[in-house]
Parts: C-alpha cells; structure tokens; sequence
C-alpha cells in the first residue's frame, strides 16, 4: 500500500515510511553559506542519514517535521 501522495516520505533509498524529521544541509563548495537543502527521515534512518551528512561537515540542524519552518525565499 503506497502512502498518500501528500505525506513526506522519508529520502532513504527505497524507504516509503512517513517523514518524521527534517535534517537540514549545505555544501559550502556549491552552496552560500545561509543556502539550507533538506533530508527527509523516518525514525529509523535519521541517525543514519545524519551520520552520512555530519562526516562531510554538510549537517547544519536536524527537527522534528512539524516544527520545521523553511528560511524566508526557499
């Protein structure tokens, strides 16, 4: 059963569960340093995702979806 079209789905490869958490990112060779992308994570590939950005220094905030509040012009 696919979720519904309007639910965020978390950005692990092949995962479908709902997003949960939001985990915020930039590459400070390709993006101005106030320039946030964002993660996707169910529960159970937050610290796994977060661990792949945090060792390229990429990881700038992690919150829970609902709290999370996209900067002004994103």
């Amino acid at each position: 059963m696919d979720p519904d079209p309007e639910t965020p789905i978390c950005s692990a490869k092949g995962c479908r569960a709902a997003a949960v958490w939001v985990l915020a990112w930039n590459n400070p060779k390709l993006h101005t340093p106030e320039r946030r992308k964002t993660w996707l994570a169910c529960e159970e590939h937050r610290e796994h995702l977060a661990q792949f950005l945090g060792v390229r220094g990429f990881l700038k905030d992690v919150v829970r979806f609902e709290e999370w509040e996209a900067p002004e012009g994103a």
